[in-house]
């Protein structure tokens, strides 16, 4: 008797087709959107990843990306039916809307919606640099890495994502150590102090002001330093100025002491995470009012939100860079290392997209494994019943079942990146009386890594 062996598939209990996962990805960036839209929805991020979370008819899981020039949700989305392969895309835009104040037509008209094979290409492009307003930037890496720890401690990460994100991570590490892309390109405050070269004319003589203690702020301090600044003072917005002024070697600035500082400094570099802007222009104008104030001074802002009132550059002797004006200098990427990147990326883009696709058989040659060991399971039981059993010929046996299914689990791989998958699940069920149920038509980024059981 043929023993009936039923392939999971992606239905219930109650025998009705459950929500296949895919992956999808909402992204809103300095390519697609201004500043202004994305400093609001930086802003609403907390509230962007609860009302996703809200939605579990659609959204397994999210991780939501936020940086000064892009806003991201990558989701595990569930969908009914490949005709409606629209309707989480819309639910999405949505519920970013509702989340955030913003019109959702004006959300649809500055971002871009990536699913399928193309969420892995972009993030693994994005977690290289290669999306980057400065091509190459290092500081983004960390961000996507930070994403990722800030949904696990959520509790909004399902395995998809998770191994999405981690293959992002290798890839942007073999990008680094193979390309010349991380060391070419440059950070956003490198990129304004070179912009700031014109009005510097001895940068050892430049008292700064250093607004935020971030991992930002380190970098930023990191780059003033390497062009010759000495004096630096830090002020804290959330009072912890004193401990990063410790460990960084630099004059804290008192939580009263603000109006002070802004007077003396010659440069201001802003890079806190508040939401609210720390230098108003009423602050700023009476800092210009006081005795002994310096005439001129440059201000970078580099937060997201703002982190200075872009009216301040209507005060006399003041100039301001923010991000906006930072990003149209921004420099045409490195021809070579870009290009070296970007094959990199699409080769592991390429892989991930494969070995997702191996697992829509994975389910399939776990029932066909499980029929024919049962099967030999069967007969050797009932050898040891009438003594015809030995070990060795037990172990025989068991290694030529393994033989055997050696050629089978290779095709069905070979089939399954050609985009055959049910060619396989239909011979099993043809040969072996095996129930198996069609494999989904869109099952796409699954699992990447060298895993044999089902997911």
């Amino acid at each position: 008797m043929v023993r009936r062996t039923r392939y999971p598939d992606s239905r219930n209990a109650g025998g009705e087709r459950r929500l296949s996962p895919v992956l999808l990805c909402f992204s809103s960036s300095h390519r697609t959107a201004g500043f202004d839209l994305l400093e609001r929805l930086e802003r609403h991020a907390p509230a962007v990843t609860a009302a996703l979370a809200e939605h579990s008819e659609f959204v397994s899981g999210s991780v939501v990306l936020a940086t000064c020039n892009r806003f991201e949700a990558y989701l595990d989305i569930d969908e009914p039916l490949p005709a409606a392969r629209a309707v989480p895309a819309e639910a999405v835009i949505d519920t970013v809307s509702a989340a955030t104040g913003i019109d959702a037509d004006e959300l649809r008209a500055s971002s871009s919606v990536y699913r399928d094979d193309d969420v892995a290409e972009h993030l693994f492009s994005v977690s290289s640099g290669l999306e980057s307003v400065v091509v190459g930037e290092g500081e983004i890496a960390g961000q996507v890495r930070r994403a990722l720890q800030t949904a696990r401690a959520a509790g909004t990460v399902t395995g998809d994502l998770e191994r999405l994100f981690q293959v992002a991570s290798r890839t942007s590490r073999g990008v680094k150590n193979r390309t010349g892309i991380m060391t070419a390109g440059r950070s956003m405050v490198r990129l304004a102090l070179e912009l700031a070269e014109s009005r510097v004319a001895d940068w050892s003589r430049v008292r700064v002001l250093l607004v935020g203690t971030g991992k930002y702020a380190g970098a930023s301090l990191a780059a003033l330093r390497d062009h010759g600044v000495s004096d630096v003072r830090v002020y804290s917005p959330t009072g912890r100025a004193a401990k990063f002024a410790l460990s960084h070697d630099v004059t804290a600035v008192a939580p009263g002491g603000l109006l002070e500082e802004l007077a003396g400094a010659d440069l201001v570099v802003a890079c806190s995470a508040v939401t609210d802007h720390v230098v108003t222009h009423a602050l700023l104008a009476e800092a210009l009012r006081l005795p002994g104030a310096a005439e001129r001074r440059l201000v970078i802002d580099l937060g997201l939100p703002r982190n200075v009132d872009p009216a301040v550059a209507g005060l006399s002797g003041v100039e301001l860079l923010d991000l906006e004006t930072i990003s149209i200098h921004a420099p045409v990427e490195e021809l070579n290392a870009a290009a070296d990147a970007r094959e990199l990326v699409d080769a592991a883009a390429a892989e991930f997209a494969a070995r997702t696709t191996e697992q829509a058989v994975t389910p399939a040659l776990i029932a066909l494994r499980s029929h024919v060991f049962g099967v030999l399971d069967a007969e050797i039981a009932r050898a040891r019943s009438r003594g015809d059993s030995s070990e060795q010929t037990e172990a025989a046996l068991r290694h030529l079942a393994g033989v055997l299914l050696h050629t089978p689990s290779v095709r069905a791989r070979e089939l399954a990146r050609q985009g055959d998958a049910q060619a396989f699940v239909d011979a099993t069920s043809a040969l072996f009386g095996l129930e198996v149920d069609d494999v989904p038509a869109t099952r796409t980024l699954h699992a990447v890594d060298d895993e044999t059981a089902a997911s």
